[in-house]
């Protein structure tokens, strides 16, 4: 007994159903890919910063300043040296010691000379940030009742961080470390050192913090 001759028209319905099958994955593919965004939302971007927020608590940081607790925004209305500035802010004029730096200190009388390279920092801040409105991230108050901040400027550069690069401050290291939240100053000291930037120009540089104990107190100001 002859068999049944072999179904020729099986393999166009497999290629069919194949086709079909293709066709439907890609239209559900089409149709839960974002328009215009090739599979990818802005957000999602490889190294896309964060937005920033103001005003709050945990503000995310800028060009990797450790982050504030709170902010402050306002017009800087005066530079009283190299690390101190006095910000008007909407609720009335804060002052703020910028954080994790020391700058040479001016004098202020005959019994508190002031260091070489004071008012060199204070005009190299100044030009910095005077008349400028900017959003500082603060972490904290001193005990005159400062604002402890890192000064952002307007292109997100910190200006803590560049008074140091420029040679004007210290990274602040003494009491082992206590005042230095950035780790990035001392490296700024470093390489400030080697190029002989602004202070480190001078002859044997004090650190602001030795010279107010040997040389306000210990009247010592050799």
């Amino acid at each position: 007994m002859r068999g049944k001759p072999p179904f020729r028209g099986g393999s166009k319905l497999t290629a069919l159903i194949v086709a079909l099958v293709l066709a439907a994955a890609g239209a559900i593919v089409n149709w839960l890919q974002p328009s215009g965004q090739g599979g990818q939302r802005s957000g999602d971007r490889p190294g896309a910063p964060a937005p920033a927020s103001q005003g709050k608590s945990g503000a995310a940081p800028a060009g990797g300043v450790p982050a504030g607790s709170y902010t402050l925004t306002g017009m800087i209305v005066n530079v009283a040296d190299g690390d101190t500035v006095t910000l008007r802010a909407p609720d009335g004029q804060r002052r703020i010691r910028l954080d994790s730096i020391d700058a040479p200190e001016e004098g202020h009388g005959a019994d508190q000379p002031g260091q070489p390279y004071a008012e060199a920092a204070r005009k190299n801040l100044a030009d910095l940030v005077a008349g400028k409105t900017l959003t500082a991230q603060c972490y904290e108050k001193d005990q005159y009742g400062r604002e402890v901040c890192a000064l952002i400027l307007e292109d997100g550069r910190s200006a803590n961080r560049l008074q140091v690069e420029a040679g004007y401050a210290w990274a602040y290291t003494a009491r082992q470390g206590d005042y230095l939240r950035d780790q990035a100053m001392p490296g700024l000291q470093r390489q400030a050192k080697a190029a002989g930037r602004g202070l480190w120009a001078g002859q044997n540089p004090m650190q602001p913090w030795k010279w107010r104990y040997d040389c306000w107190r210990q009247r010592q100001c050799g």
